[in-house]
């Protein structure tokens, strides 16, 4: 399944999701130890183009794809960022054609092997395949019920659609052709106040489920989220924990 196949849910993923990427790109910057930017790297799952977009401080070109065309209806332009629509098992490029791979918060939707072996494919020789994502923690800063009513309570009432394996295992890399060179774990922080807080939350693909499918209206939920984050806030705006895994593999010479 795909939840984000529906207008509503991509114009508020391309207003409220915080912009991480940037933390992450930097990291990556430092790991493959670049001087110059590289000639060209793909984002594949590129959502609204927040993850593509970040990447072009360390590309020339940056392809990007995606499987949603209402997503990428409100996509980041930007003449270096070449969008297109596609799955990420079956990608319109030809082989050995990019020096690294990125995938941001997208790796879950995919059918992995599949897509393991189109990623071997499209690299370059020792060309990196880069997998990272950015949970929300539902820890507050200076609130530590949150965290209980994030579990006991939103999860009940929006609980997560099914989803694949979340992080890339070691052995599975490997079978596909590829060596994990790192993999780190890192942290951020952003702001919110109760409204933008539930806005956020709106773009989860939990909220997108039920808003999607009829269970409730955006409406009907924002009023719920409200009621119930209001209280949490003794400030106009708290911080709140993100925090996330980035892979990155190598493309090794055996093939596979």
């Amino acid at each position: 399944m795909n939840p984000f196949t529906h207008i509503s849910a991509a114009q508020r993923y391309a207003t409220w999701r915080p912009y991480f990427h940037p933390e992450v790109i930097g990291r990556i910057k430092e790991v493959l130890e670049l001087r110059e930017p590289m000639a060209r790297v793909l984002d594949v799952g590129c959502g609204t183009g927040q993850s593509c977009y970040a990447l072009l401080p360390i590309a020339r070109v940056v392809f990007a794809t995606d499987i949603s065309r209402e997503m990428l209806s409100e996509r980041i332009v930007d003449s270096r960022i070449h969008y297109a629509e596609a799955a990420a098992e079956m990608l319109p490029f030809p082989g050995e054609r990019f020096d690294a791979i990125t995938v941001s918060a997208a790796f879950h939707w995919f059918e992995q092997g599949a897509f393991l072996r189109e990623a071997r494919r499209l690299l370059a020789a020792s060309g990196w395949l880069i997998v990272y994502n950015n949970y929300f923690a539902a820890d507050m800063e200076g609130n530590a019920n949150f965290h209980a009513w994030f579990s006991e309570r939103y999860l009940k009432r929006y609980p997560s659609p099914p989803r694949r394996a979340t992080t890339l295992r070691e052995e599975d890399a490997e079978n596909f052709g590829f060596v994990c060179k790192q993999k780190q774990q890192y942290a951020n922080r952003f702001h919110f106040s109760p409204e933008t807080l539930a806005l956020y939350l709106t773009t989860q693909s939990n909220i997108v489920q039920a808003t999607e499918s009829g269970t409730e209206t955006l409406e009907e939920v924002l009023t719920w989220l409200h009621d119930e984050l209001t209280p949490f806030f003794s400030a106009e705006s708290a911080a709140f924990e993100f925090s996330g895994p980035i892979s990155f593999l190598q493309k090794t010479a055996r093939a596979v």
